[in-house]
Protein backbone atom coordinates (compact mmCIF):
# COMPACT_ATOMS: atom_id res chain seq x y z
CA UNK A 1 0.00 0.00 0.00
CA UNK A 2 1.37 3.50 -0.89
CA UNK A 3 0.03 7.05 -0.28
CA UNK A 4 0.62 9.92 -2.68
CA UNK A 5 2.16 13.17 -0.95
CA UNK A 6 -1.60 14.89 -0.97
CA UNK A 7 -2.74 11.85 0.89
CA UNK A 8 -0.30 11.32 3.27
CA UNK A 9 -0.32 15.40 4.00
CA UNK A 10 -3.66 14.98 4.38
CA UNK A 11 -3.97 12.31 6.87
CA UNK A 12 -1.13 13.39 8.60
CA UNK A 13 -2.74 17.32 9.46
CA UNK A 14 0.21 18.74 7.78
CA UNK A 15 0.79 20.40 4.68
CA UNK A 16 2.81 19.03 1.50
CA UNK A 17 5.11 21.76 1.60
CA UNK A 18 6.09 20.13 4.91
CA UNK A 19 6.60 16.61 3.60
CA UNK A 20 8.73 18.20 0.82
CA UNK A 21 10.75 20.32 3.57
CA UNK A 22 11.68 16.70 5.25
CA UNK A 23 12.81 15.23 2.29
CA UNK A 24 15.33 18.19 1.68
CA UNK A 25 16.31 18.52 5.29
CA UNK A 26 17.35 14.36 4.69
CA UNK A 27 14.45 13.33 7.80
CA UNK A 28 12.13 11.45 5.52
CA UNK A 29 12.83 10.86 1.79
CA UNK A 30 9.78 9.38 -0.37
CA UNK A 31 9.65 5.62 -0.74
CA UNK A 32 9.86 6.29 -4.88
CA UNK A 33 9.43 8.67 -7.06
CA UNK A 34 6.94 7.75 -10.05
CA UNK A 35 7.60 8.68 -13.66
CA UNK A 36 5.63 11.74 -13.33
CA UNK A 37 7.44 13.03 -10.92
CA UNK A 38 4.72 12.03 -7.95
CA UNK A 39 6.48 11.27 -4.44
CA UNK A 40 4.61 8.05 -2.91
CA UNK A 41 5.20 6.59 0.69
CA UNK A 42 4.93 3.10 1.96
CA UNK A 43 3.68 1.90 5.33
CA UNK A 44 7.91 2.44 6.28
CA UNK A 45 7.93 5.73 6.04
CA UNK A 46 4.84 6.46 7.48
CA UNK A 47 6.44 4.68 10.65
CA UNK A 48 9.14 6.93 10.26
CA UNK A 49 6.86 10.17 9.52
CA UNK A 50 4.62 8.95 13.11
CA UNK A 51 7.90 9.20 14.93
CA UNK A 52 9.15 12.53 13.84
CA UNK A 53 5.32 13.82 14.45
CA UNK A 54 5.80 12.47 18.31
CA UNK A 55 8.96 13.97 18.73
CA UNK A 56 7.72 17.69 17.22
CA UNK A 57 4.83 17.20 19.64
CA UNK A 58 7.78 16.87 22.19
CA UNK A 59 9.33 20.41 21.33
CA UNK A 60 12.31 18.35 19.16
CA UNK A 61 13.94 20.45 16.78
CA UNK A 62 14.46 18.70 13.42
CA UNK A 63 18.35 18.71 14.20
CA UNK A 64 17.59 17.25 16.98
CA UNK A 65 14.91 14.50 15.38
CA UNK A 66 17.52 13.45 12.81
CA UNK A 67 20.08 12.61 15.40
CA UNK A 68 17.78 10.65 17.40
CA UNK A 69 16.62 8.40 14.44
CA UNK A 70 20.31 7.83 12.77
CA UNK A 71 21.61 6.95 16.15
CA UNK A 72 18.85 4.51 16.30
CA UNK A 73 19.60 0.67 16.04
CA UNK A 74 16.18 -0.80 16.32
CA UNK A 75 13.21 0.98 15.35
CA UNK A 76 11.13 -1.26 17.60
CA UNK A 77 13.10 -0.02 20.35
CA UNK A 78 12.49 3.56 19.28
CA UNK A 79 8.26 3.03 19.43
CA UNK A 80 8.71 1.22 22.62
CA UNK A 81 9.99 4.30 24.31
CA UNK A 82 7.23 6.37 22.09
CA UNK A 83 4.90 4.46 23.86
CA UNK A 84 5.64 4.09 27.43
CA UNK A 85 5.71 8.22 27.07
CA UNK A 86 2.71 8.66 25.73
CA UNK A 87 1.26 6.37 28.28
CA UNK A 88 3.26 8.63 30.84
CA UNK A 89 1.41 11.88 29.33
CA UNK A 90 -2.08 9.75 28.79
CA UNK A 91 -1.56 8.89 32.50
CA UNK A 92 -1.02 12.21 33.32
CA UNK A 93 -4.21 13.73 31.74
CA UNK A 94 -6.27 11.11 33.19
CA UNK A 95 -5.20 12.85 36.47
CA UNK A 96 -6.21 16.17 35.33
CA UNK A 97 -9.34 15.05 34.16
CA UNK A 98 -10.25 13.92 38.09
CA UNK A 99 -9.17 16.42 39.37
CA UNK A 100 -11.37 19.04 36.93
CA UNK A 101 -14.58 16.69 37.52
CA UNK A 102 -13.92 16.70 41.14
CA UNK A 103 -13.35 20.48 41.08
CA UNK A 104 -17.03 20.86 38.55
CA UNK A 105 -18.61 18.21 40.76
CA UNK A 106 -17.86 19.99 44.75
CA UNK A 107 -18.80 23.40 43.24
CA UNK A 108 -21.78 21.83 41.65
CA UNK A 109 -22.99 20.85 45.36
CA UNK A 110 -21.96 23.65 47.16
CA UNK A 111 -19.24 22.12 49.08
CA UNK A 112 -15.18 22.88 48.95
CA UNK A 113 -12.83 21.25 46.30
CA UNK A 114 -9.99 19.47 48.38
CA UNK A 115 -6.93 21.59 46.94
CA UNK A 116 -4.62 18.98 47.17
CA UNK A 117 -7.03 16.82 44.81
CA UNK A 118 -7.66 20.25 42.06
CA UNK A 119 -3.64 20.30 41.77
CA UNK A 120 -3.57 16.52 41.18
CA UNK A 121 -2.23 16.23 38.11
CA UNK A 122 -0.64 19.40 37.08
CA UNK A 123 3.13 19.28 38.45
CA UNK A 124 3.44 15.97 39.06
CA UNK A 125 4.90 14.94 35.29
CA UNK A 126 7.86 13.80 36.77
CA UNK A 127 6.96 12.03 39.81
CA UNK A 128 7.90 8.46 39.31
CA UNK A 129 11.09 9.82 37.56
CA UNK A 130 12.02 11.45 41.03
CA UNK A 131 10.76 8.88 43.01
CA UNK A 132 12.86 6.49 41.39
CA UNK A 133 16.27 8.84 41.38
CA UNK A 134 15.71 10.39 44.78
CA UNK A 135 12.93 9.01 46.61
CA UNK A 136 9.43 9.92 47.74
CA UNK A 137 10.31 12.09 50.28
CA UNK A 138 11.88 14.13 47.74
CA UNK A 139 8.85 14.76 45.73
CA UNK A 140 6.65 14.60 48.15
CA UNK A 141 8.57 17.59 49.85
CA UNK A 142 9.40 19.30 46.56
CA UNK A 143 5.83 19.00 45.38
CA UNK A 144 4.32 20.83 48.79
CA UNK A 145 6.70 23.57 48.58
CA UNK A 146 5.65 24.23 45.31
CA UNK A 147 1.71 24.45 45.86
CA UNK A 148 2.71 26.47 48.69
CA UNK A 149 3.92 28.78 46.68
CA UNK A 150 1.62 32.12 45.52
CA UNK A 151 1.00 32.39 42.25
CA UNK A 152 3.35 35.31 41.79
CA UNK A 153 6.34 33.52 43.10
CA UNK A 154 5.55 30.55 41.16
CA UNK A 155 6.02 32.83 37.90
CA UNK A 156 9.25 34.30 39.93
CA UNK A 157 10.73 30.89 39.75
CA UNK A 158 9.92 29.69 36.37
CA UNK A 159 11.22 33.31 34.91
CA UNK A 160 14.35 32.31 36.84
CA UNK A 161 14.29 29.22 35.19
CA UNK A 162 13.52 30.18 31.75
CA UNK A 163 16.39 33.03 32.01
CA UNK A 164 19.00 30.40 33.12
CA UNK A 165 18.14 28.30 29.93
CA UNK A 166 18.45 31.53 28.12
CA UNK A 167 21.79 32.43 29.64
CA UNK A 168 22.99 28.69 28.74
CA UNK A 169 21.76 28.92 25.06
CA UNK A 170 23.74 32.24 24.68
CA UNK A 171 26.63 31.00 26.43
CA UNK A 172 27.10 27.94 24.08
CA UNK A 173 26.09 29.92 20.61
CA UNK A 174 29.22 31.91 21.82
CA UNK A 175 31.50 28.93 21.38
CA UNK A 176 32.91 29.14 24.70
CA UNK A 177 34.19 25.75 26.22
CA UNK A 178 32.18 24.09 29.36
CA UNK A 179 35.17 24.33 31.13
CA UNK A 180 35.83 28.19 30.96
CA UNK A 181 34.67 30.51 33.75
CA UNK A 182 31.82 31.49 32.23
CA UNK A 183 30.07 28.08 31.63
CA UNK A 184 31.25 27.42 35.38
CA UNK A 185 29.59 30.46 36.78
CA UNK A 186 26.71 29.19 34.94
CA UNK A 187 26.95 25.95 36.11
CA UNK A 188 27.17 26.89 40.00
CA UNK A 189 23.94 29.35 39.31
CA UNK A 190 22.43 26.26 37.73
CA UNK A 191 23.33 24.14 40.76
CA UNK A 192 22.10 27.07 43.44
CA UNK A 193 18.67 27.21 41.58
CA UNK A 194 18.68 23.54 41.94
CA UNK A 195 19.07 23.71 45.68
CA UNK A 196 16.39 26.03 46.34
CA UNK A 197 14.05 22.92 45.48
CA UNK A 198 13.43 21.54 49.13
CA UNK A 199 14.02 17.51 49.50
CA UNK A 200 16.60 17.15 46.92
CA UNK A 201 20.26 16.34 47.93
CA UNK A 202 21.36 19.98 46.94
CA UNK A 203 19.10 21.23 49.42
CA UNK A 204 19.89 18.82 52.28
CA UNK A 205 24.09 19.57 51.59
CA UNK A 206 24.56 15.73 51.38
CA UNK A 207 27.71 16.34 48.80
CA UNK A 208 28.19 12.97 47.43
CA UNK A 209 24.44 12.72 46.71
CA UNK A 210 24.32 15.94 44.84
CA UNK A 211 27.06 15.58 43.13
CA UNK A 212 25.42 12.14 41.89
CA UNK A 213 22.55 14.48 41.17
CA UNK A 214 24.13 17.35 38.95
CA UNK A 215 25.59 14.25 36.78
CA UNK A 216 22.06 12.76 36.39
CA UNK A 217 20.72 16.27 35.35
CA UNK A 218 23.04 16.81 32.94
CA UNK A 219 22.85 13.44 31.36
CA UNK A 220 19.07 13.89 31.46
CA UNK A 221 19.22 16.76 29.11
CA UNK A 222 21.16 15.15 26.68
CA UNK A 223 19.69 11.59 26.75
CA UNK A 224 15.87 12.14 27.53
CA UNK A 225 14.19 13.66 24.11
CA UNK A 226 11.35 15.51 26.84
CA UNK A 227 14.30 17.64 27.22
CA UNK A 228 16.45 17.93 24.30
CA UNK A 229 15.25 20.47 22.75
CA UNK A 230 15.50 22.90 25.84
CA UNK A 231 18.58 24.08 25.55
CA UNK A 232 17.86 25.17 21.25
CA UNK A 233 19.34 22.00 20.50
CA UNK A 234 21.70 18.98 21.06
CA UNK A 235 24.56 20.93 20.96
CA UNK A 236 23.71 23.05 23.60
CA UNK A 237 22.26 20.50 25.60
CA UNK A 238 25.54 18.89 25.47
CA UNK A 239 27.48 22.18 26.14
CA UNK A 240 25.06 21.85 29.65
CA UNK A 241 25.91 18.92 30.88
CA UNK A 242 29.64 19.06 29.95
CA UNK A 243 29.77 22.42 32.05
CA UNK A 244 27.90 21.11 34.67
CA UNK A 245 29.60 17.51 35.06
CA UNK A 246 32.94 20.02 34.72
CA UNK A 247 31.66 21.74 37.49
CA UNK A 248 30.50 18.70 40.02
CA UNK A 249 34.31 16.91 39.30
CA UNK A 250 35.98 19.98 40.21
CA UNK A 251 33.84 22.63 42.37
CA UNK A 252 31.43 20.71 44.79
Amino acid sequence: MEWTIQELAARAGITSRTLRHYDRVGLLAPSRVGANGYRYYNPTAVARLQRILLMRQLGMGLQAIAEVLDDEVDACDGLRAHIAALEEERDRIERQIRSVRHTLEALEAGAEPRMDVMLSGFNDRYKDEVVSRWGERAYQVSNDWWHGKTLDQQRAWKQAAEDLVAAWVAAAKAGISPTSERAQSLAARHVQWLSQIPGTPTAEGDRERSIEMVKGVGDMYVDDPRFAGMYDDAAGATFVRDALHAYAQTRM
